[in-house]
């Protein structure tokens, strides 16, 4: 990846050991102690930024360019972990909802994701995609929809990560199409 545009180092009297970095637009700002030499700044700097390139990397899914991308992804999902089976008309990306992340309407093989979740991690996107797609399968959210959508291994983990976003955001978002948690069976907790 590209050297960001700008690089600011802030450098604190109370900061004692820890170096940080996030990125503002296109500059990627590095905390550090106010005790570092140049030299040690420089490598501190570079090492920051190709951290933060790193993780920013792996947020990144093809799918977010567009719609396209998202409906061959949730293609390539349901390949692997749907028999193949769930095949929609359209994927798409749409404004961001009020109290979903996403909706399938199974009739016509539609699914709309949330721009919100343009950037939570892949591996997010990817549950969201097989939370709906279970639908184009199981209509409801019955014993046999979650069986399908708990194929994908980190089901749980997306689970958690969504709740933890919403309640983080002050979304209050019940689920991924507004299913209330307790509709799930009791070996799910999520």
């Amino acid at each position: 990846m590209a050297q960001p545009a700008v690089i600011e180092v802030r450098r604190s009297d109370r900061r004692r050991r820890m170096v940080s970095a996030r990125r503002e637009g296109d500059t990627v700002i590095v905390f550090i102690p106010g005790w570092m030499s140049d030299s040690e700044e420089r490598r501190w700097v570079d090492e920051m930024v190709r951290r933060l390139e790193r993780s920013e990397a792996r947020r990144r899914s093809p799918a977010r360019k567009g719609d396209a991308e998202l409906r061959r992804r949730s293609m390539e999902l349901s390949r692997r972990y749907l028999d193949g089976r769930a095949e929609p008309h359209t994927v798409r990306w749409v404004p961001p909802m009020r109290t979903r992340w996403a909706s399938c309407t199974p009739a016509d093989a539609t699914i709309r994701i949330s721009e919100r979740l343009r950037d939570v991690p892949s591996w997010v996107v990817d549950y969201v995609l097989i939370h709906e797609l279970a639908h184009l399968l199981e209509p409801g959210h019955d014993t046999r929809f979650w069986a399908w959508v708990h194929r994908y291994p980190r089901a749980e983990r997306a689970m958690g990560y969504l709740e933890g976003l919403s309640a983080a955001a002050g979304l209050g978002m019940l689920g991924i199409d507004g299913d209330e948690p307790e509709a799930e069976p009791e070996a799910a907790t999520g």
